[in-house]
């Protein structure tokens, strides 16, 4: 079954190593009519109720967030992932994506009650829930009518989620679990109708999951709203559990299951939060825009300023990299899916299974996006100068809760790792040959260098090589550290995080190249030039972070001989033969925004 999966379907973190045509990846373009509809649906949701209320957000109305998911429930988006049978509307992997991202762009608190419940406080019964569990809460959670929370995070026990202290012991007759234990940072604690609890069975290695009904007469309290930098009307509490009294059936998959369960549903968690911090950078983006054009300095619009229209074009540059690569990966995994069931798997098991088969590509989406939408916001920021510093205008509240997104759901630091990490292990089980291509580059850096200069007349040609090139200085730096570190690699902590930020901006700069050729081909080159621009801005900006990491990577390893041919190496992979022109690029795009007033791509 496996071996008919792989021949017709890609395997996460292969595109490191084998090479992906344009028209086999799916874009924002490729959105179908139904698509389409539910993102105009959930933009008339956010621009009727949540955009023009967001002081009331920012002012900490937690029931505003509870009416809010309420309205959203009764318009069925709390059930866009779950299946029919238990009430859902039954989407497909990239349309429940397209609601997370079109969703969130208004404000993070009600982002973040939206995400916290309908995946980590919803998804774990849908994947993991027995028959009986599923009809008896999963309508429920799907239409709003309850809430759900997710109870992982403790004290003691933050990235290192394996660790918790809180316990649960079976009653002497057998027929319920007491749990007892603190948890702390709980997503929509204050509204929510049940808990997913992750607690410790004697001396078991691994935690447990329970569904656990919330009921303040057994034995559960909470602690008052935490006071939080930014997703201000977003309930954040501690929630305290004293031999709170949870029923054996309501067990969450096996015991000793608890870890697995939270793994990968973080997995799931990690792209649909790169997703949703893509219409924040679309809104703010135009509301730079708008400011620029319409602030007037030294007798012209602000706009007209080369400074302006570098940041302009810089912001909308992340956003379009970032969609593109979402949309890609989310159609790998919903490919995944659907190949497993076809091929007789359970929804359940093939869901599981295709987003853990692309938990490489996650978390790359949720370090890059995560922090594109931060340097978005603060640039939105400087653009309008002390008018962004006000609360005043809506930039300095995106600023402020585009700031957990870099935490939650893991720490972009956790997730650097993790990439990389996750990438080795697929090699070392046999999923993704990395072990052939990388002695590969090991010979080429032995050979006489080719010194012809190639037929670049092609769109995108002289890109495509270099996007091959920057994949092979990643495999001369990873292959070397996994040769030299072996199973002792996951000890070097910050030679991981320089070979992650290579991986990531490969991911990243060749989904945004290989959407625009796409695009080209089907619209031509003439008439999708800011887009060109844009995808020759990201890769020159990607070269440069390659260079500077894979610098730092090799001084951190290598030495003498084989310092100077790796460095050497890296000068061959990072060289342009025809540098682009990044002011006029920049110069393209920006002319593009001010001209429509607004994020157009």
């Amino acid at each position: 079954m496996a071996d008919t999966i792989e021949k017709d379907v890609t395997r996460g973190g292969q595109f490191l190593v084998k090479e992906t045509k344009s028209e086999d990846i799916f874009t924002p373009e490729d959105f179908s009519e139904e698509q389409l509809m539910m993102k105009q649906t959930v933009k008339e949701f956010v621009d009727k109720e949540i955009w023009p209320n967001k002081n009331r957000f920012e002012n900490k109305d937690y029931a505003f967030t509870e009416e809010c998911m309420r309205k959203a429930g009764e318009l069925g988006l709390l059930g866009v992932a779950v299946p029919e049978e238990y009430g859902g509307l039954g989407m497909g992997f990239v349309s429940t994506m397209l609601v997370c991202d079109y969703i969130s762009g208004a404000t993070g608190s009600f982002s973040t009650a939206f995400g916290a419940h309908t995946g980590i406080g919803t998804m774990p019964i849908t994947l993991y829930g027995t028959e009986e569990q599923k009809k008896k809460y999963v309508p429920k959670l799907a239409s709003g009518e309850w809430f759900g929370s997710y109870c992982l995070t403790e004290p003691g026990a933050g990235s290192d989620a394996n660790s918790g202290k809180t316990k649960a012991v079976l009653s002497e007759d057998g027929t319920h679990y007491k749990i007892t234990g603190q948890k702390m940072w709980i997503s929509n604690a204050g509204f929510c109708s049940l808990f997913i609890v992750f607690a410790r069975i004697g001396d078991d290695k691994n935690i447990t999951g329970f569904i656990v009904e919330n009921d303040p007469n057994n034995g559960i309290s909470m602690n008052e709203e935490e006071h939080k930098l930014g997703i201000r009307a977003s309930s954040t509490r501690q929630v305290f559990f004293n031999e709170t009294k949870v029923p054996v059936e309501n067990m969450l998959s096996e015991r000793g299951n608890g870890f697995k369960i939270a793994m990968n549903a973080l997995n799931v968690g990690r792209i649909k939060l790169g997703a949703a911090c893509l219409d924040a950078q679309r809104r703010v983006t135009s509301g730079a825009v708008k400011y620029a054009n319409e602030r007037i300095q030294f007798n012209t619009p602000i706009a007209n300023f080369g400074a302006i229209r570098s940041k302009l074009a810089e912001m909308a540059t992340s956003c379009y990299a970032g969609e593109s690569a979402s949309y890609r990966a989310g159609k790998s995994i919903e490919d995944r899916i659907n190949a497993r069931v076809a091929e007789g798997v359970s929804h359940q098991e093939a869901e599981l299974k295709g987003v853990e088969e692309f938990a490489i590509e996650c978390s790359i989406l949720k370090v890059a996006i995560s922090e594109d939408v931060q340097n978005c916001s603060d640039e939105g920021i400087q653009i309008l100068g002390g008018m962004g510093f006000s609360e005043d205008t809506p930039m300095e509240s995106a600023w402020r809760d585009a700031r957990i997104a870099r935490i939650y759901e893991g720490t972009n630091e956790i997730n650097r790792m993790l990439s990389v990490g996750m990438l080795v292990k697929k090699a070392m089980k046999g999923h993704v040959d990395l072990l052939g291509p990388a002695m590969k580059v090991a010979e080429e850096l032995m050979g006489i260098p080719d010194f012809n200069t190639p037929d670049y007349s092609e769109l995108f040609a002289e890109e495509k090589e270099l996007i091959a090139k920057l994949k092979k200085a990643f495999l001369m730096v990873a292959g070397s550290a996994v040769q030299k570190y072996g199973p002792d690699l996951d000890a070097h902590q910050q030679l991981l995080m320089a070979a992650s930020d290579i991986l990531i901006e490969i991911y990243m700069a060749e989904s945004t190249i290989l959407r625009t050729e796409k695009l080209a081909k089907s619209k031509g080159a003439e008439n999708v030039k800011e887009q060109i621009a844009m995808a020759q801005l990201y890769l020159y900006k990607a070269v440069d972070i390659v260079n500077a990491k894979g610098k730092e990577g090799i001084a951190s390893f290598a030495e003498g001989d084989e310092q100077r041919m790796m460095l050497m190496g890296l000068r061959r992979f990072t060289k342009y033969t025809n540098l682009p022109n990044v002011v006029a690029l920049r110069e393209t795009i920006a002319s593009k925004l001010i001209e429509e007033n607004q994020y157009c791509f």
